[in-house]
């Protein structure tokens, strides 16, 4: 066996059974057992696989960090340029993504050599490898003098932008904004300003829908006297596009824009230059291009004013309370706290709640989630006589909702609506309706009614519960069905610290003790849960009862009261064992209460 070749030598050993297929990846785990990872890293690097290329340039990045100027020139900097001069394009668009990180710390001729690779690869001959250039572009250049960025950076962005390929002149637009960080008003104008504006008339849409993606932060990059001299106009054919996703795209970016604008002259501009575009996009054929307006229209009203928000945005508003498109009505609603702090709600409110009442009946689930969420909201602003007459009839319809994610929220809102109102409107207007549904033929409405009592008793207090709400649960406690039934416990669980003792004692834990001997193992193990967390309610009830009681006995030392009794002294007898009190180590005492009571269940 001398002669043998050793485990894991020859192709065959990788797979175990002559597999010559993964023979590859011994090689490469192999190489990564290497000190030097580069080799391996510098391979990846040109894999067809974009994700696999991907990792490989960010983990040289990472290690290029970790190299001194010196070694970086010696071993990094040469990768740079094997993968930029490789003759599979996967090479070369791996090497755009490293020169950046190589070039603050090379020498001055090493930084000319790196120049000219770069500029090489913009005019590479495959598509793929200029997208890659382009996508570099701006963050090269951040890293470079400013007299190669006028020199050669501003030169190569004019020609990525007018590429024949609009995948590679929609990544120029995107360069722009760190290339104009850079650069001042006067050269910006001269060098930047005239390939901006024809990339924003384009032909392709791809290209044009960038600069309308990139707006608020071309915007920023150039200044304020440039965005009023010729952002603004190509703004304007943005809004009014041919292609949808254009219109859209620019109409997200309205809010911001006038933002942005400078305070002297502001509403003016909007008046005289953006609103009559806005008005157009109000009726425009396409839904998103009317969503994505209604979800920023609204924050024009704090930019305008109370005079111009009354007279020119609440005819829009109340115009896309009634699109035919949910999702607009439903952007307008959920952005209506903007207005609010201008004008007040109440002007709104005869067209806005027709359009309540239809989002709130919408065929699509979530859309009726959406306007849940936002009653709260609504019932504050409107108040509480508007929302008894027009809305409480639909929040109560929500409740016995077919799908249970409505359900669920439709609680949730009555709880914080009961937090808005107060315990009396519960009690008077809420409370006796949701009461009603425990005898509904449906199990699903009923088990409802015990979510809502779960939610409401705490907003509602102890006397509500105690005397209304309670009294139901125990009804409850014999339903036919096993999912009602532990619901019941669980909500006596939930309930149980809002409650007083002669309650607890009295009516729930006959009611819980009965549970636990249920036929059904769910509903056993749920009464068993709340047995004991109801034990621990009793304990802290009878403690602070019997402590207050000595306290008040004349001649009692308070003092002794913090501090542990001894074997002689006076003891709490509990039903199955006694316990010595200190009133510093409360979190044991309940423990062991927990277990008594537990134990005495199940006896």
């Amino acid at each position: 066996m001398a002669g043998a070749a050793g485990p894991g030598t020859g192709p065959g050993a990788a797979g175990g059974d002559g597999d010559d297929s993964l023979y590859p990846i011994a090689v490469l785990i192999d190489e990564l057992r290497n000190e030097d990872v580069q080799p391996p890293l510098e391979s990846l690097a040109t894999v067809e696989e974009t994700v696999v290329r991907d990792k490989a340039v960010e983990s040289l990045r990472q290690i290029s960090q970790e190299h001194t100027p010196l070694a970086l020139e010696a071993h990094f900097v040469p990768l740079v340029k094997r993968l930029a001069s490789g003759d599979w394009f996967t090479s070369r668009t791996s090497a755009c993504g490293l020169f950046s990180v190589c070039y603050p710390r090379a020498s001055h001729a090493i930084k000319a050599e790196i120049r000219q690779h770069f500029r090489s690869l913009c005019s590479d001959d495959t598509p793929m490898v200029r997208r890659a250039a382009a996508s570099k572009l701006g963050e090269f250049a951040k890293v470079l003098e400013l007299d190669s960025v006028k020199s050669e950076i501003v030169p190569l962005f004019t020609t990525l932008a007018s590429d024949e390929q609009d995948s590679v002149r929609l990544l120029a637009v995107e360069a722009c904004v760190s290339i104009a960080q850079l650069l001042s008003q006067d050269d910006l104008e001269s060098m930047v300003m005239p390939t901006l504006r024809q990339a924003a008339e384009d032909k392709s849409w791809r290209v044009r829908y960038m600069v309308a993606d990139k707006f608020s932060e071309l915007q920023r990059a150039v200044g304020p006297n440039i965005t009023l001299h010729d952002l603004i106009p190509a703004f304007q054919n943005l809004l009014k596009d041919c292609e949808a996703e254009v219109r859209a795209a620019a109409a997200h970016k309205v809010k911001e824009l006038c933002e942005n604008l400078p305070i002297e002259g502001r509403e003016t501009v909007i008046m005289n230059q953006i609103l009559p575009y806005i008005k157009e996009l109000v009726s425009d054929t396409n839904q998103h291009v009317k969503s994505a307006l209604a979800s920023v229209i609204m924050g024009l009203s704090t930019i305008l004013g109370k005079e111009n928000t009354i007279e020119h945005l609440l005819p829009l508003f109340l115009a896309q309370l009634k699109d035919e498109c949910p999702e607009v009505r439903l952007n307008i609603i959920s952005n209506l706290d903007c207005v609010n702090e201008v004008i007040g709600i109440r002007q709104l409110s005869q067209s806005l709640l027709p359009a309540i009442v239809e989002l709130a009946e919408d065929a699509k689930w979530r859309v009726r989630l959406a306007i849940i969420e936002y009653m709260p909201l609504l019932a504050g602003q409107l108040g509480v006589e508007f929302f008894d007459e027009k809305l409480n009839s639909l929040c109560m319809a929500w409740l016995v909702d077919h799908v249970y994610a409505i359900r669920e929220a439709a609680t949730n809102n009555l709880m914080k609506l009961v937090q808005k109102f107060g315990t009396e409107w519960a009690q008077n207007t809420i409370v006796p309706k949701v009461l009603v549904m425990a005898n509904d033929p449906n199990y699903l409405h009923r088990m409802t009614t015990l979510f809502c009592i779960n939610a409401l008793s705490e907003a509602c207090g102890q006397e509500i519960t105690t005397k209304q709400m309670l009294p139901i649960v125990l009804k409850m406690a014999g339903d036919q069905v096993a999912n009602v039934r532990f619901n019941v416990a669980k909500s006596l669980q939930k309930i149980g610290p809002i409650l007083d003792t002669d309650a607890l004692q009295g009516e729930v834990k006959p009611v819980l003790q009965k549970l636990g001997q249920d036929e059904d193992m769910d509903v056993k193990y749920f009464a068993q849960e709340a047995i004991s967390v109801v034990a621990q309610r009793l304990m802290k009830l009878e403690y602070a009862v019997k402590d207050k009681e000595e306290l008040s006995t004349p001649g009692a030392d308070k003092n002794r009261f913090l501090q542990p009794r001894g074997p002689g002294e006076d003891t709490r007898k509990g039903p199955a064992c006694q316990l010595r009190v200190d009133t510093r180590n409360t979190r044991a005492q309940l423990e062991i209460a927990e277990l008594v009571h537990f134990s005495q269940s199940r006896d």
